[in-house]
């Protein structure tokens, strides 16, 4: 029986890795097969001729659209800004039931004891322990899952710490099983320590400390892990468990030992440490009470892609010299390889792009408070870049292209929009960029690009600009918004009433085709479903912004307007790329 307990107890957490390892290998497959642009694309029909026939042969697109709403776009809302798609869900309640599973069956004693505590008690916390590895990768930069699956760290952080917390609660039911049937020893103190560091942990990963007091969380983070993983180590050496928890200091080391290689190979090589010429000082400029925009010298051989983000490492603003804080780069690579024939076809590519790295930056407490009074005071700072990271949508495939954003949402939006409209073989016909700003001001942060992405794009390319300003709504206007904001329109707005503050250069963009400044809050619903109505093919939807934009996206995208029977008459297929604001 003994003989037994030990078999099982090494074999169950192996079978449970096989059964994750499957799995990822599963979401890999789909996941790289939808970046095939056949996939995406909603058979023959396009905006130019639109086309809504009841097709069988479309009977695969309708059923991809199918999986998307239902796994991605319907949601559990807990709360105003929390939010959980099905997928989600679904990951999250087979895992713990997997985890279950194996941790309680075959625990009937040979006397007869059902459920007897010398059979479950070691295993659950071989269980937890086997997923250390896993769970020290998802909390890394650079790890083997993004390389399996193509999804990057930042959307898998949700994972890590489901994972964690699953861990967390299988450890807690061993800890009740080790009071009962174990004597107090160093062993066991060991493992009260592990324990004690693993619920600081938890506490602090919830999202209103993280948000709060990110600062609190990042030191309290990166110290109980190591006393956590120290502790859980002695305890569990003695039952032949350590195995489990020494691969996860080798993953983590190997992170930082890539990372510190970039920064080192990046920062020393392309910012002049040699020449001592400052290149590494980055410009603060204070744009509103809470955006900061940051701006230095693109390195020679620093290449985005656009939506990626940067780590930035700043000693003279940070509390700590080593604190690394992620932004979305707010500009465009003009060495970007899908411009490469727009630029050699004019021959002023590089007006086309920037030779700065900018970022935008939303102001809330700790790093980001202490970097505004630096912009208040026009200082500069050193900076140290380590990326790019993420992902990057490659639209070029699409038919339609909308993009939404809030706010300082722009750093993702904008750069991905100009790449659409730069993009040498892009078979995008149309382009809607939504942008809502709480002052008229704010347009100055991006006029110039706006200016230069309308008068760049091609004939074959139909660009409408909308900006909506949720500040200026007064009390005669209030009365007219709902039916004055949902219909799109191809006609330019009027400057001299629209930026009566602004600059000469935002009335210059007003004066654009297809530019339109409005009061009010965007009828996102009504947008996105007019759009849909005048289009065919594929259609891609870009997000960045508040939980609140988010959600409201997600439910205009559901049934029935996505649809199988939407995508079997006719429509466009639909896909949704969404950014969120903070740490997830």
């Amino acid at each position: 029986d003994i003989t037994v307990l030990v078999d099982e107890n090494a074999t169950y957490p192996e079978q449970v890795w096989y059964t994750i390892a499957a799995f990822l290998f599963i979401v890999g497959c789909f996941q790289w097969g939808s970046f095939t642009p056949r996939l995406r694309r909603g058979g023959t029909a396009t905006t130019n001729d639109i086309q809504y026939k009841f097709s069988l042969r479309r009977i695969p697109l309708a059923i991809i659209n199918f999986y998307r709403v239902v796994a991605f776009r319907w949601t559990l809302e807990i709360g105003q800004s929390y939010t959980l798609n099905v997928a989600e869900v679904f990951v999250t309640v087979a895992y713990i039931a997997l985890l279950l599973i194996y941790a309680f069956i075959n625990t009937t004693s040979v006397e007869g004891q059902k459920l007897d505590v010398t059979y479950w008690c070691n295993r659950i916390a071989m269980l937890a322990s086997s997923q250390f590895p896993i769970v020290t990768a998802l909390g890394t930069k650079n790890n083997l899952v993004s390389l399996v699956t193509g999804i990057s760290y930042d959307r898998l952080n949700y994972i890590h710490r489901m994972m964690a917390r699953t861990c967390f609660m299988l450890l807690c039911i061993h800890a009740v099983g080790e009071v009962i049937s174990s004597p107090y020893g160093a062993s066991l103190r060991a493992g009260i320590i592990a324990i004690a560091a693993f619920l600081v942990i938890i506490i602090v990963s919830l999202r209103p400390v993280r948000t709060g007091a990110y600062e609190v969380f990042f030191y309290i983070h990166f110290l109980g892990i190591g006393i956590f993983l120290v502790g859980g180590y002695y305890h569990t050496k003695d039952a032949y468990g350590s195995y489990w928890i020494w691969p996860s200091f080798v993953i983590w080391a190997f992170d930082r030992f890539i990372r510190m290689i970039r920064l080192v190979v990046f920062n020393h090589s392309y910012f002049g440490f040699k020449s001592g010429t400052g290149t590494m000082d980055a410009t603060t400029e204070l744009l509103s009470e809470n955006v900061v925009r940051l701006r230095l010298r693109r390195p020679p051989h620093f290449h985005w892609c656009p939506g990626q983000t940067a780590y930035l490492i700043m000693p003279s603003v940070s509390t700590l010299p080593f604190e690394a804080h992620p932004f979305t780069i707010a500009s465009f690579d003009p060495s970007f390889p899908s411009t490469a024939e727009t630029e050699d076809q004019s021959g002023s590519g590089e007006n086309h792009g920037t030779q700065e790295l900018v970022f935008l930056i939303n102001v809330h407490g700790g790093f980001t408070k202490k970097l505004k009074e630096v912009a208040a005071a026009k200082g500069q700072a050193k900076v140290f870049v380590d990326g790019p990271y993420g992902p990057s949508s490659d639209l070029s495939s699409y038919d339609t292209s909308i993009f939404v954003a809030g706010g300082s949402g722009i750093s993702y939006t904008l750069p991905v929009f100009l790449s659409v409209i730069e993009h040498g073989k892009s078979s995008c016909k149309r382009v809607v960029f939504i942008w809502s700003i709480r002052r008229t001001e704010h347009v100055q942060w991006i006029d110039e690009a706006l200016i230069k992405a309308v008068q760049l794009a091609p004939p074959s390319l139909t660009v409408f600009i909308r900006i909506f300003d949720t500040g200026a709504l007064s009390m005669s206007q209030s009365t007219e918004e709902d039916s004055s904001r949902s219909v799109p329109t191809e006609k330019s707005g009027t400057p001299e009433q629209d930026v009566a503050n602004g600059s000469l250069t935002s009335s210059k963009l007003l004066l654009l085709r297809g530019v339109k400044m409005e009061n009010g809050r965007a009828n996102l619903d009504a947008l996105l479903k007019e759009e849909i109505s005048m289009a065919s093919g594929s259609m891609s939807v870009s997000v960045c912004g508040s939980q609140g934009i988010a959600r409201t996206v997600r439910h205009a995208l559901r049934f029935p307007v996505s649809g199988p029977s939407s995508i079997l008459s006719g429509g466009p297929s639909v896909t949704l790329h969404v950014e969120s604001f903070g740490y997830a």
